[in-house]
């Protein structure tokens, strides 16, 4: 039995800014991750087996047997799944998280995401809440993510939109050709655009280089470690406080309660072995689902429904993000090979637009894998073999553009994380079970964005447009959130405005887990942002 002043649940983007806050804070911080600690040069560059094409595998983890969850469809039907399938909604498992294979778009949530039911009332079915909590008491975390992390980005851009103290330490990444063909079309619609920020160094940054523009980022490690993110920041900072234990391959099966006060985890190690690890404060950050899961798993006779689950709202409001957008058979060549690609954005349709609840970005696309190019870019009437299929991707690989984003998603007390009552995972610990489908607000929201999609991509000089809106489903993905979300009333939510477990003040969340809603943009900043928030109140705190 190990003792710790914080266990830590998951090296993900809010686990490893948490323990490295705690440790640098003098706390002595046991990090426990399932995934393996990978160097470059362990994560291979395989077009047919990463992250962003996981059809065949994926260059991480979770190991794909062993590792399985349950989906129930809109129609009923169960169906187990495997981490590279579609419908899983992974991420992946490693030190470093999603974050070591993200395309690490770095933006802030604007002051109206965090008051969306006060704006546009509650759609009758849906679970649409304010947060507790207001963007002014995240903009400090926002400000201290994008410097101790490291942002690139055009700071008098975000200044028009964004409240802020601060422009971000980095300018913008180069502007590509895409970029420049984009640009044209929105300048032409009279539509601002922003730079996208970028978890991503263009200059020398934290003793790391700049982005060397490879085709290769989204999916895949950074070749020069220019991609920041917690393992190669705030971890490698806490681990050199030598107060960091960080232990891999290793899988958490339940917070551990005496008398219902939370006192440490029991864990599988790599070995097969339980263990059990005691500490004062207990964090979890292993992502929407497995945070979930997690809680649900860890029941006492004080907690037969599982911690932070007295009202039945654990696992509840999951969301990810519907990600409309449209392809563009362009005039002229848009892909000239500099990476990482994505440069452009539209923010002004973020709210404001009528007959509609919030809205969402749109931002040009990364580089696109050759094979990506062929499973998901060509037009719906050309064949997927064949003489004429080869004859459109050599003659039009650099000429097709897509526009795409995320939307404000309308949650639903139904898309919920569960417990399945008969499949165990490779550890004999019940799997997730996910079920129900997005609020039909989203799907509203999502064929507006689809329409601007469109809109832009023929201001822009497309000669040909294809792609639909996405259709009523579970939404959950590498942008999951919402499973144990904040609020003042534990009747309706799980954690509190400092993202402890309701019931239990030294039990916290330091994931999307706590989001009441999940933003029209990628949540990864604030994911950061709240995870240092929640590190600081508890190094205060204990």
């Amino acid at each position: 039995m190990s003792a710790h002043d914080v266990i830590v649940v998951g090296a993900g983007a809010g686990g490893g800014v948490a323990a490295g806050v705690l440790a640098e804070a003098g706390k002595s911080v046991l990090l426990i991750e399932r995934g393996r600690e990978l160097a470059y040069e362990d994560i291979p560059r395989d077009h047919l087996r990463n992250h962003r094409y996981s059809r065949h595998g994926h260059n991480t983890g979770p190991s794909l047997d062993g590792n399985p969850r349950v989906l129930v469809d809109s129609d009923g039907q169960e169906y187990t799944l495997r981490p590279h399938e579609d419908a899983y909604q992974n991420n992946a498992a490693v030190v470093g998280g999603g974050a070591r294979v993200y395309g690490a778009q770095a933006w802030r949530y604007l002051p109206a995401d965090f008051e969306m039911a006060s704006i546009y009332g509650i759609p009758p079915g849906s679970s649409l809440a304010d947060w507790p909590i207001s963007y002014a008491d995240v903009a400090p975390y926002y400000e201290r993510t994008e410097w101790e992390i490291g942002v690139s980005g055009d700071s008098a851009e975000s200044a028009a939109r964004w409240p802020r103290d601060r422009g971000y330490p980095m300018p913008p990444v180069p502007l590509n050709r895409q970029g420049v063909v984009v640009r044209r079309g929105a300048e032409a619609l009279g539509w601002p655009t922003v730079a996208v920020p970028l978890l991503i160094n263009s200059t020398p940054y934290g003793g790391r280089p700049a982005c060397i523009t490879c085709q290769h980022c989204i999916g895949f490690a950074c070749p020069v470690d220019a991609k920041n993110d917690s393992q190669n920041t705030l971890l490698a900072r806490g681990r050199a406080t030598g107060r960091l234990d960080l232990v891999t391959e290793a899988m958490v099966e339940q917070v551990d309660t005496v008398g219902g006060r939370v006192v440490g985890v029991t864990y599988v190690d790599h070995d097969g072995q339980r263990q059990s690890a005691r500490a004062e404060v207990v964090v979890l950050a292993a992502g929407a689902i497995e945070t979930a899961r997690l809680l649900l798993n860890s029941t006492s006779p004080e907690h037969p429904q599982g911690l932070g689950n007295a009202h039945d709202q654990v696992g509840r409001n999951l969301q990810g993000h519907y990600y409309p957008g449209a392809f563009g058979l362009m005039s002229e060549p848009v892909h000239d090979g500099i990476g990482p690609g994505v440069t452009t954005a539209i923010t002004k349709f973020n709210h404001g637009n009528a007959d509609v609840i919030g809205g969402g970005m749109i931002a040009d696309e990364f580089v696109v894998l050759p094979i990506i190019f062929w499973a998901r870019n060509l037009p719906p009437d050309l064949p997927r073999w064949g003489a004429e299929a080869k004859r459109f991707m050599r003659d039009n690989y650099t000429r097709v553009a897509r526009v795409m984003g995320p939307v404000q998603e309308i949650p639903s007390p139904d898309a919920r994380v569960t417990l399945d009552p008969k499949v165990l995972d490779r550890w004999g610990i019940p799997v997730a079970r996910l079920s129900g489908t997005t609020h039909p607000e989203t799907v509203r929201t999502s064929a507006f964005m689809h329409a601007r999609a469109r809109e832009w991509l023929a201001a822009s000089g497309a000669q040909r447009i294809w792609g639909s809106p996405p259709r009523l489903k579970l939404s959950g993905g590498q942008h999951q959130a919402g499973t144990a979300r904040m609020g003042d009333d534990p009747a309706n939510s799980v954690t509190d405005r400092w993202s402890r477990v309701h019931g239990h003040d030294n039990l916290y969340v330091a994931d999307g887990s706590v989001h009441v809603t999940n933003g029209g943009f990628n949540p990864v900043l604030t994911i950061m942002a709240l995870a240092f928030r929640a590190a600081e109140h508890a190094a205060k705190s204990w």
